[in-house]
């Protein structure tokens, strides 16, 4: 099977891999954080702004794929803490309506850029 895969216009990659993946029915998309590897300058954002910036970042390469967040049927969450659970949990109950996507969320020792949450997902596409 041939990777068809999706590339987001105002996204980077941080290492050798896609932003999305279309596997037919579902499109799987890689975890976004709130720093591009480009444009990193180690400054610190808060929670709140990179909850925000994580889904900008999927959102953009769901256009890219003709997709949206009401597409979404799993969503994975990391986070370097479970402090950071209510803020992530504020901004993340904004982005979708109910029913919600399936979601699954853990605590890591780290991530990529110093990020304290990422965020992916899979869509089911519309037939």
């Amino acid at each position: 099977m041939t990777r068809k895969i999706i590339t987001g216009k105002q996204v980077t990659s941080s290492g050798p891999y896609s932003h999305a993946v279309d596997a037919g029915d579902y499109l799987f998309f890689s975890g976004q954080t709130a720093y591009n590897a480009l444009d990193y300058d180690g400054k610190k954002l808060d929670i709140t702004t990179q909850t925000h910036k994580c889904f900008a970042h999927l959102q953009d390469v769901m256009t890219e794929a003709g997709v949206s967040l009401d597409d979404v049927v799993k969503v994975n969450v990391y986070l370097t803490g479970m402090k950071y659970f209510a803020e992530m949990n504020a901004v993340y109950e904004k982005q979708f309506t109910a029913p919600y996507p399936a979601r699954t969320c853990v605590a890591v020792l780290e991530l990529p850029l110093e990020a304290d949450v990422e965020i992916e997902c899979i869509v089911k596409k519309k037939l």
